[in-house]
């Protein structure tokens, strides 16, 4: 069974909707409910979602379900779906979620069954354990940690010192280093005199053999998943945002910053400082050079070094036009 992470308000009667949104209604009867809000790729029968206006859809909507758009975008769907038309997505996104989904409150987390430690497992001083855990065979978590509700912990992982592990599903053979912190709020909301807060209602997901360095922070998703490919290993003071997708046999050297929805393949390799636009795709066994700025996709096999970041033997071809007599 998938664990939960946080407390599901739903279903939600249109009245709680349309009183928490300035929208439009077509085709929605007054009614109606939904059970869940969720991203577009993720939609049921009876959920709510939303797209942007920048964004393609390519799958047939069920027609239970609703969108939350503007004007402009429903001209473009089916004219039988049922949808919300509102002037600005990103604030309505904001607001839902917070009535689809909240923490749960102490009380509830009491209610939760007590952690499951294997016997094999090695815990240091002023550990912190919370209900729901499940701790595989042979796991090691050094002093001071902290694994928050419903968390699984694979076989043979190790926590080091201080590090925080909340909304995480970790695979064998994982190693966090001391001071990280994985799973946090992603940076998502909308920008207004009295900021909205996006409830992220992802995980992050780390695979097998997937090494974390010191001082790393990796956000959850916010309607996906965070996820991180098997034996990819980050060096200290990386940060991965939300909703990022990152492929197996990658490594990324310090100080790495990956924004949120980027989609990295297997084998890329980057240096020092790189920071990689979000909402790109950068392909296979990809290589950037230190202190590079990557703002558009990446072909497999492509070596790139700049900011922005262009072809390494171009990169080099110009600096030294440049720079080479003086």
């Amino acid at each position: 069974m998938t664990p939960s992470f946080f407390k599901k308000l739903g279903p939600i009667s249109i009245d709680q909707i349309s009183s928490s949104i300035d929208c439009k209604l077509i085709n929605v009867p007054k009614d109606d409910y939904y059970d869940n809000f969720v991203s577009i790729r993720n939609i049921k029968d009876n959920s709510l979602s939303f797209l942007y206006d920048n964004e393609k859809i390519k799958l047939n909507l069920p027609l239970s379900s609703g969108i939350i758009c503007t004007k402009k975008k429903a001209n473009e769907l089916d004219p039988n779906l049922k949808k919300f038309i509102v002037d600005n997505v990103q604030e309505a996104v904001a607001k839902i979620s917070n009535i689809f989904y909240r923490d749960y409150t102490e009380e509830e987390k009491g209610n939760i069954s007590d952690p499951l430690i294997d016997e094999s497992c090695e815990i240091g001083n002023n550990v912190v354990i919370e209900n729901g855990v499940v701790i595989g065979k042979n796991v090691k978590i050094r002093h001071g940690a902290i694994i928050k509700i419903n968390c699984v912990i694979g076989n043979g992982t190790v926590i080091d010192s201080n590090s925080v592990i909340s909304n995480s599903i970790l695979h064998e053979d994982v190693y966090i280093g001391s001071n990280t912190s994985i799973g946090q709020r992603g940076f998502g909301f909308f920008l207004s005199n009295k900021n909205i807060d996006i409830y992220h209602i992802g995980r992050v997901l780390l695979q097998s053999n997937v090494s974390i360095g010191s001082g790393c922070t990796i956000d959850r998703g916010s309607f996906s998943d965070t996820v991180i490919g098997k034996n990819t290993y980050f060096d200290n003071l990386c940060h991965v945002a939300h909703n990022v997708e990152i492929g197996s046999n990658a490594a990324f050297a310090a100080m790495t910053g990956i924004a949120g929805s980027a989609k990295i393949g297997n084998g890329v390799l980057t240096g020092g400082q790189t920071g990689i636009a979000g909402h790109i795709t950068i392909g296979n066994n990809v290589q950037i050079a230190a202190k590079s700025g990557v703002f558009q996709n990446l072909d497999d096999g492509e070596m790139v070094m700049g900011n922005p970041a262009v072809n390494k033997y171009n990169f080099i071809k110009n600096y030294k036009k440049i720079y080479g007599k003086k």
